[in-house]
């Protein structure tokens, strides 16, 4: 719980805006033009005193669901059986809902299956797609969010709100999957 005791990293930089940063570790980390005073650094922890006891509160929440959740660690025959599968199971998934995104359908490059801690899916500037094994772990319209999602960067390289028109038009309930990997995304690919 933060109390003004809580050690705070102070990180001052070139930057014009102040930021507060609660880790999954329980640590606060203020973020801070270089000119700004001590006092004035006083005055916003006192500020936002609330704001990082909420946050913490809610972090340590999810670190004990997360703990209540974890799974067994993956060896590497399961990662390969996990990316077989994949490679089975997801370009036919992309090639079902390639003709809906954009007007007439889009074109894609090679579909590539990975194990990666950090991404879900990608698509290149010449229209590959790559996708994570662990996918296969999660629910069926899970897998579609994500192949759609990365479709969709097809015809917006961003995450403009076209391209999320664009991903409600072919998935209209996409919402719910979205929340189902910010909820559980991070134990699956904890188990790597």
């Amino acid at each position: 719980m933060y109390s003004q005791k809580t050690d705070v990293t102070i990180i001052r930089s070139n930057r014009k805006t102040v930021s507060i940063e609660v880790k999954p570790d329980l640590t606060v980390t203020l973020r801070v033009p270089r000119r700004i005073t001590e006092k004035e650094i006083d005055q916003i922890l006192n500020e936002k005193q609330s704001w990082i006891n909420k946050h913490l509160e809610q972090m340590q929440v999810r670190n004990s669901e997360l703990e209540a959740r974890k799974q067994p660690m993956l060896s590497m025959d399961d990662i390969k059986k996990l990316a077989e599968e994949a490679l089975a199971y997801i370009p036919d998934r992309v090639k079902h809902y390639a003709p809906m995104v954009g007007a007439n359908g889009i074109s894609y490059g090679r579909i590539t299956i990975r194990n990666q801690k950090s991404r879900w899916g990608s698509c290149s500037e010449k229209g590959n797609l790559n996708f994570n094994c662990l996918l296969m772990l999660t629910p069926p319209d899970v897998i579609d969010y994500v192949v759609v999602h990365e479709l969709c960067h097809r015809i917006h390289m961003d995450h403009s709100a076209a391209f999320w028109a664009e991903v409600q038009k072919v998935l209209p309930d996409y919402k719910k999957a979205k929340k189902w990997l910010k909820d559980n995304g991070s134990s699956i690919i904890g188990r790597m």
